[in-house]
């Protein structure tokens, strides 16, 4: 497995991941197929000027082309002041096959190494045992049950935080 910055030609694997009613359960529902290319652009830009983690996830190095999802680390404001937060989707054709937890773990790894993003934040949906498993398995500490906003509406999360140079098992 590999990660690479996200770029122009993603429109594809974005759509399939934030379009789609199954992936997008617990954001809301699916985005519009519409604003994906826009998306995928600003997205690119960020990534480009390493203004925010954006990468696909890349399975196998040998086929570039073939993405099982993304991993996103970056920063933004919250009630409570700025906060990094780390975020990841996988496909359904590549879940349960550990590409979520490595990504996840590969990307808190180099933050650990640049010294970079400080302590980092995820909220995953209660429901989703996958990503909260994800959480766990790779030493963040749950902090609380809480409301996030997402795509202007809010939801039920489960509030881990670690602190790569000290937390990273």
């Amino acid at each position: 497995m590999r990660l690479r910055n996200v770029s122009p030609d993603d429109v594809d694997a974005y759509v399939r991941m934030r379009c789609d009613p199954v992936m997008m359960a617990d954001l809301g529902g699916p985005q519009s197929r519409e604003e994906m290319a826009a998306k995928v652009r600003r997205d690119a830009e960020q990534a480009a000027a390493d203004l925010a983690w954006l990468k696909m996830i890349v399975p196998d190095p040998a086929t570039p082309e073939v993405v099982a999802g993304t991993v996103t680390l970056w920063s933004h404001n919250t009630d409570n002041g700025p906060i990094s937060e780390i975020g990841w989707m996988v496909l359904p054709q590549f879940q349960g096959q550990g590409l979520g937890k490595r990504a996840v773990r590969a990307l808190l790894e180099l933050a650990r190494e640049e010294n970079r993003w400080g302590v980092v934040h995820a909220f995953p949906a209660t429901g989703n045992a996958a990503s909260n498993g994800i959480c766990r398995s790779v030493g963040f500490r749950f902090v609380s049950v809480t409301d996030m906003p997402f795509a202007g509406q809010i939801f039920k999360t489960n509030h881990w935080s670690m602190d790569p140079r000290i937390d990273l098992t």
